[in-house]
């Protein structure tokens, strides 16, 4: 019988864990964002509908349920058919921006297996302009995007610092620059979404996206510490 050679074994074993890291990291915004529903809809109803947290809650509710059932191939194809589920059950306009960011994180990976570091940083970016190209937004609209954007630049200026930080660290980091960013965006007029028809009455209320980005991001900071750190 022929054994498996040392590095096919290893490439396996490289593979394995690269798509139990992109499961927990859906299933970790999945949990947040069900955890999350009154206090996001709370948000969302100073100045829109008072739903973002529901259909938000609705659709990672159902990626929940199927989760196991998921095709597995590679990490894109999963993050493709989490962005199917989130499309076809998130209401409003979650759905379809939420569901383009997953689509677009996944179109990125193409067919690869074995993920490192180096590749969060991509991903996020084809996210960041799924969601801007699909609802139209750009930083300054007071949009989730207001935090994703410099939660990723700072994520990117921190893996290359050369400072020595780790990716946990540098995740820390960014989370830091979402939080911070999305405070900010309550110093914002809203351009887009049912609260830009509110105009100058959107000042100085937070985005309940760029809050829910935040929230998310800390949380899926935690339990990566916990889950990688030695």
């Amino acid at each position: 019988m022929t054994q498996t050679s040392s590095p096919d074994r290893a490439d396996t074993r490289a593979a394995q864990e690269s798509l139990a890291l992109v499961e927990h990291v859906v299933r970790r915004i999945a949990q947040t964002a069900v955890d999350n529903e009154a206090r996001f809809s709370e948000l969302d109803s100073v100045v829109g509908d008072g739903d973002f947290g529901f259909s938000l809650a609705r659709g990672f509710e159902k990626v929940l349920a199927e989760f196991d059932g998921l095709e597995r191939s590679s990490p894109g194809v999963f993050l493709k058919k989490v962005a199917l589920i989130i499309t076809s059950r998130c209401g409003g306009t979650s759905g379809p921006i939420w569901g383009t960011a997953f689509l677009r994180a996944g179109a990125s990976l193409a067919d690869r297996r074995e993920l490192t570091t180096s590749d969060v940083v991509p991903v996020l970016r084809a996210a960041f302009n799924g969601i801007a190209q699909r609802g139209g937004a750009a930083l300054g609209d007071k949009t989730l995007l207001d935090a994703l954007g410099p939660f990723i630049d700072r994520f990117e200026a921190e893996l290359g610092a050369g400072s020595g930080a780790d990716a946990l660290l540098a995740l820390e980091r960014a989370v830091e620059s979402a939080e911070s960013a999305a405070e900010a965006t309550a110093s914002l007029v809203a351009k887009r979404g049912r609260a830009a028809y509110t105009g100058e009455r959107s000042r100085g209320s937070v985005d309940p996206g760029a809050v829910a980005v935040a929230v998310v991001t800390r949380d899926l900071a935690q339990s990566l510490r916990a889950r990688l750190a030695p």
